[in-house]
Order: C-alpha cells, then sequence, then structure tokens
C-alpha cells in the first residue's frame, strides 16, 4: 500500500508542477524551460542525496546500474520533458495532460513484453476508465477546434476561445485546424511514449543499485549533462519542433525568442523573463520531489500501478492550470470535467487492486 500512496503522490505534485511549468513558458522558450527544469532538479536532488542518501552505495555500485539510470534520465527527462514543454506551447496544460494519459497504454505492453508483468482485471477495468475519461476529453478539444475552422472557412470572424486558443502563452497563436491539433498532439503522445519506456529502465537499475534516491539524482545529472551540451543545437532543433505550429502573431510571448521587451539573456543564449524564471523555478522544485516519489514508487509496486495513478494529475491540471494563467487560456468545458471524473475514478481502481 506504501508504494501506491507515493505513486498517487507522484502524480498530484506532476500535476501542480505541470500547471506552474504552464505559467513558466508564456516568458521562455521550450528548450530553455527544460534546461533550466533539469538543472533545477538536478542540484536539489543532489543535494538531498548527499545529505539522506549513502554516496559510497553509489561508487560501489555496478556500471550496469549507472548507464540503466542515466538511459532512463536521458529518455525520461532530456526527451520527454522537451516534448512535454512544446505540447503545452501548442496545446496549454489542460489539453497536454489527457494526452500523457496514454502511458498506461504504451506502459502496460512494454512492461509485458520486458519485465512480464501482466495486470489483474481489476487493474485493466481502472485503465479501461481513465482511457475512458481521455477519450471524452479529447473528443471535446477536436469538436471545439473544428467549430473554430467553421467561421474561418466562411470567411466570418474567428472564435477566441477554445482548444486553439491560449491567450497570451505562445499556444495563444497557433492555428487549431483538425490537422495542426493532431500534428500538436504528436508532441504529447510522444511525452507518453517516454515515460512508459523510462519505467523499466528504473527498474532493471534497482535490481543493481536499490536505491530510487540515488538512482534518480544519476538520472536527472546525466539529463542536465546531456542537455547542456545539445544547446548549441537549438537552432536545428527549433526549426524541427516547428511541427504543428502555426505563424505566431505579433506581441505574443512565450517564444524566448529574443523578440520581446524584459528578456534576460543567460548562459548559453537562454532567454527569459524573471517572472517566468521564478515560476521555473517554482516548477524544478515540483518536479523534482514528484519524480524521486515516483521513482520510490517503482521500486515497490508494479509499473503499471505506477503508470495508471501517475494519471491523477489530469484532474490536477484541471484545477490548477486556470487558476494560474487565467480561464482563457486554460478552458475546462463539461466534457473536460466528466472525463476528469474517470480518471479519478480508474485511479481508485487501480489503488483498490494493488
Amino acid at each position: 500500500m506504501t508504494g501506491v500512496v507515493w505513486a498517487a503522490v507522484a502524480g498530484i505534485g506532476f500535476g501542480l508542477f505541470q500547471s506552474v511549468n504552464r505559467a513558466a513558458l508564456r516568458g521562455m522558450d521550450a528548450y530553455a524551460s527544460t534546461f533550466l527544469q533539469v538543472l533545477v532538479s538536478a542540484a536539489i536532488l543532489v543535494v538531498v542525496s548527499l545529505a539522506l542518501g549513502d554516496p559510497g552505495r553509489l561508487a560501489a555500485a555496478p556500471l550496469s546500474a549507472w548507464w540503466r539510470f542515466a538511459a532512463a534520465g536521458l529518455v525520461h527527462f532530456s526527451v520527454g520533458w522537451t516534448l512535454l514543454n512544446l505540447s503545452q506551447q501548442r496545446l496549454g496544460a489542460a489539453r497536454t495532460s489527457p494526452l500523457l494519459a496514454t502511458v498506461p497504454l504504451f506502459g502496460v505492453v512494454v512492461a509485458a513484453l520486458t519485465l512480464r508483468e501482466v495486470p489483474s482485471s481489476l487493474e485493466l477495468a481502472g485503465v479501461a476508465l481513465m482511457v475512458g475519461g481521455v477519450y471524452a476529453m479529447e473528443v471535446d478539444r477536436l469538436r471545439r477546434a473544428h467549430r473554430m475552422e467553421e467561421p474561418a472557412a466562411a470567411g466570418g470572424p474567428r472564435s477566441s476561445s477554445g482548444a486553439g486558443s491560449q491567450g497570451g502563452s505562445g499556444a495563444g497563436s497557433r492555428s487549431s485546424s483538425p490537422a495542426v491539433v493532431w500534428t500538436a498532439s504528436l508532441f504529447g503522445l510522444g511525452t507518453a511514449l517516454c515515460w512508459a519506456v523510462s519505467p523499466i529502465l528504473i527498474r532493471q537499475g534497482l535490481r543493481d543499485l536499490p536505491s530510487p534516491l540515488l538512482g534518480v539524482t544519476v538520472g536527472m545529472v546525466a539529463a542536465a549533462l546531456a542537455y547542456g551540451l545539445t544547446l548549441p543545437l537549438r537552432g536545428r532543433l527549433a526549426r524541427w519542433s516547428s511541427i504543428g505550429a502555426a505563424p505566431r502573431s505579433p506581441g505574443v510571448t512565450g517564444c524566448g525568442d529574443g523578440a520581446h521587451r524584459g528578456y534576460l539573456t543567460g548562459a548559453l543564449g537562454l532567454r527569459f523573463t524573471r517572472e517566468a524564471l521564478a515560476w521555473k523555478l517554482a516548477a524544478g522544485v515540483l518536479v523534482a520531489v514528484s519524480t524521486w516519489a515516483r521513482w520510490y514508487s517503482v521500486a515497490l509496486v508494479p509499473v503499471a500501478v505506477v503508470l495508471a495513478l501517475g494519471l491523477l494529475s489530469v484532474p490536477t491540471v484541471m484545477a490548477v492550470a486556470p487558476a494560474l494563467v487565467g480561464r482563457r487560456a486554460e478552458r475546462v468545458t463539461a466534457p473536460v470535467l466528466a472525463g476528469s471524473a474517470l480518471v479519478v475514478a480508474g485511479a481508485l481502481v487501480i489503488g483498490a487492486a494493488a
């Protein structure tokens, strides 16, 4: 039962992180956001590991544990968090979060193939409830995008609300056509795939070094080092990540391209506002704590349970994100609320089964 509680804490904590991160993205681009995120998290985890962990165990750990934890960090943090930030810039937090609910779909298959962890019928019922909730939210998002396209196709004024309107955040400047919405959704789905693969590497690393705290610290430091080395490629990455994005409207913030007043220039050419930096530091603390809780739970309960309870982040984002960035930017409709309720119900079923 302890592992279930930690997995639930990680899910809720990650929902808070996503909401705070959404606010930070109004004043920096996705790559600056990800790098600051891993940097702050790595610093926190190193300090905590030195204070509470046993660094001697890490020095004596086999090389296999080091590279598995490092690989998990590269997949989950470097790639997964970058895709998450790109998705939030295009769709907003409330509409990105349901896409992450596809993690159990990837995770159950991957865990069954690699760890031979087949979920019980009750756990599968919980996953089904969650997937049903995600479906309700996604149908609402696409329906709203389609309604917004009809006036534009007729030459009439375009609505300023809905999935394509993420005012003042960068997401508000994106086209909301169904083609662009589906393309932009690939970033969220890619995040889910990364997060379904990383627990397998975590579990394998914990067999050689049964210390979730030391393991997540190795993964986070590896991600920070790798990101720092690849930041000079930001120009090429920015061109690749323009997929699913429409031309930016004048005055829209959140791109970090230096076209806006009030931006600070940091190391490695990073650009961000003071407000965004403050939000990012808070997001880094939240995600560091939530990530450690998630890795700790992976050591106690099956991966499918951890992935499913991580979906508690969805209703958390629905409740918190609109309060932080405004309801025009994060529209939570009745279908979205109904879908969130199904996600919560599914999480409770998973917890009962465990």
